[in-house]
């Protein structure tokens, strides 16, 4: 019998049944779609080949080059902001808070220090450095306390506790002194809502019962974004203040707060070409927090981001929104800023003056599901809502999904901040990585190749990614929230609690580091025809392209859609690079294809495999 061509369409559908996405793919995992065929996705090496580790949950990865044209990329985590230059990286996180005076509390025989100083301000997990230690306090040598410092316990407004790295040799009350220089506070590496008993405002519901979830109060996880101004790195924390780092001053400095700017925001980013600091969600009085209006944009003068008082002879102003709740997101894009909140979409066009930016309104019910769920490509943006993925290209459109119901059925929505997209220009791919309904972490990722109108779906999970641009490879950030491996960069610190980033050059040879890349991916189910027949595949041809090392191919069987799966008697079968034909004997009223890799070094791109299929009986 001659052998048929099976022919399977590009892209995974999940809105069908595997019977029904017949001629289609199903399911994968580490698989793209290129040129319509599948092929196992790039693999990832360390940056900078170094294994390195940072402290916390990396929420942005952000890259550029300086005026002399050398590269540089940041990291801003939940605890840290740490700058790469020169080859090496330096934690530049901003000092919230400077003391004199700090005294020492000790008990002999222990790591337990209490530290006294009044109006500290600090929170359980904060950093604190000493500097100037005198008095030996408690047998403990100066130089063990002049140190870094993870907070362990805040006790009170004036007290708290951190663990030195030497036992006191006696008890002792108020000993030494030191000059103290806090951090700003550090943030959740995740999201929490809280609802029930207790929540809500005074008489927001009945006595006596459970409030609703949107009577929850909700704290968000600390999320970055950050930006250049000339070639100085501008850091706005959300719901927090907005930071500025020179690189004129070198490693051995820290970003500082930006003089004259709004202290509480949610997004900023500067416009071009006209270079003004917009600050959105900010606050309705400069330096007063709690004037902050989530829906408020303010902008600074322009070429002056220290100035955002409007006057009659500068370019400062701002305007309030309409249509949703809160700001979430803006992104540049083509002749304008998009601005999403969280049920629309606006545009922020400069007009120069008197009004300087003129606003519309581009889309409602498009909202944005987080801080950097929204991404440009080329004058065209594309995002991830609530419960779908949209696209602007001068309309907003609703982008036909074929794993939406996979998507939106189970994610975490409590988490939606987390959600990061990243934008792969090499392979013309828009990825978005979220976290699974039963995950507080991300676990979990989408990708639509814009060009090719097609899905994929996978598990590598990453906090943050960065396209190839002022790096030859993408760069990309993963978190283990239970890692206590030792910091790479930066001083030593005691008392350091678990949560640690790990950072990796992405679309780099074809293995995870030193580990291989388990990549699959699973056709729908194929027949002979609409009928009742049985069919029998007696062998098949594989059709594979750059293929290194060996692949397994699986063939599983059903007589009846809701019946069980069987492998065929010969699966698995091993695919070398020099295999012409695979005898099968498969017999079912249904085949279904699955090809796997999972061998160090391994890489394939599927093709268009032939099969001899013929009808059989019953028995």
């Amino acid at each position: 019998m001659p052998l048929l061509r099976l022919f399977l369409k590009p892209g995974i559908d999940k809105q069908n049944t595997e019977y029904g996405a017949e001629g289609g793919w199903v399911d994968c995992d580490y698989v793209r779609f290129r040129y319509g065929l599948p092929e196992k996705m790039g693999g990832w090496t360390n940056f900078n080949n170094t294994e390195a580790y940072f402290i916390g949950y990396t929420s942005e990865v952000f890259t550029w080059t300086a005026l002399d044209g050398s590269p540089r990329a940041a990291l801003g985590t939940n605890r840290k902001i740490y700058v790469f230059y020169g080859g090496t990286w330096a934690d530049i996180t901003p000092i919230r808070h400077t003391s004199t005076g700090v005294t020492f509390d000790t008990t002999s025989g222990s790591t337990n220090v209490v530290v006294n100083n009044v109006g500290h301000g600090a929170i359980t997990g904060d950093f604190v450095t000493f500097s100037s230690v005198t008095g030996n306090p408690g047998g403990i040598t100066n130089a063990s306390l002049t140190n870094e410092f993870q907070i362990v316990e805040v006790l009170s407004s004036s007290t708290y506790r951190i663990t030195s790295p030497a036992q006191a040799s006696s008890t002792a009350t108020g000993a030494g002194t030191a000059n103290a220089a806090y951090q700003i506070n550090v943030g959740s590496d995740k999201g929490y809502v809280d609802f029930g008993w207790g929540t809500g405002t005074w008489g927001f519901f009945t006595w006596g019962t459970p409030r609703p979830p949107s009577a929850g109060l909700q704290l968000n996880p600390r999320v970055w974004q950050f930006d250049t101004y000339g070639e100085n790195l501008i850091a706005q924390a959300l719901d927090g203040g907005i930071y500025e780092w020179l690189p004129s001053g070198g490693l051995g400095t820290r970003a500082v707060a930006i003089s004259g700017a709004p202290t509480k925001s949610k997004y900023a980013l500067v416009s071009t070409p006209d270079r003004h600091l917009v600050c959105f969600g900010t606050e309705g009085t400069i330096g007063s927090p709690s004037t902050q209006d989530p829906m408020f944009v303010r902008f600074s003068n322009q070429e002056d981001i220290n100035t955002f008082v409007a006057t009659a002879t500068n370019t400062a102003g701002g305007q309030r929104l309409t249509d949703g709740n809160t700001i979430i997101t803006a992104v540049r894009s083509r002749g304008q800023i998009l601005i999403w909140t969280d049920t629309s979409l606006h545009g922020q066009q400069y007009l120069g003056p008197p009004y300087t930016f003129g606003f519309q309104q581009l889309g409602a019910n498009c909202g944005c599901i987080g801080p950097h769920a929204a991404a440009d490509v080329n004058g065209v943006a594309y995002w991830m809502g609530r419960d779908a993925f949209f696209m602007f290209d001068g309309t907003v459109k609703k982008i036909p999904c074929t794993v939406q119901d996979y998507v939106f059925k189970d994610i975490n929505l409590i988490q939606s901040f987390q959600v990061h997209v990243g934008i792969n220009t090499q392979f013309n791919e828009v990825t978005w990585w979220y976290c699974s309904f039963t995950s507080d972490y991300i676990d979990r990722f989408v990708s639509y190749n814009y060009m090719e109108n097609v899905w994929s779906i996978g598990t590598m999970p990453r906090t943050s990614w960065v396209d190839m641009n002022t790096f030859a490879k993408p760069i990309a950030c993963t978190y283990s929230v239970d890692s206590t491996q030792t910091p790479t960069y930066g001083n030593t610190i005691y008392g350091l609690t678990a949560g640690r980033t790990r950072l990796y050059n992405q679309e780099d040879g074809v293995n995870a580091v030193n580990d291989p890349i388990e990549a699959y991916i699973v056709s729908g189910y194929f027949d002979i025809g609409d009928g009742d027949d049985m069919l029998l595949m007696s062998r098949f041809i594989p059709d594979f392209k750059n293929q290194v090392n060996n692949l397994t191919v699986r063939l599983l069987l059903r007589a009846f859609p809701q019946a069980s799966a069987s492998p065929s008697s010969l699966d698995p079968y091993v695919i070398t690079p020099t295999t012409q034909k695979v005898d099968t004997r498969a017999r079912g009223r249904q085949i279904q294809l699955r090809i796997e890799s999972d061998e160090l070094g391994s890489n394939w791109r599927f093709g268009t495999m032939r099969v001899d299929i013929q009808k059989d009986g019953l028995r």
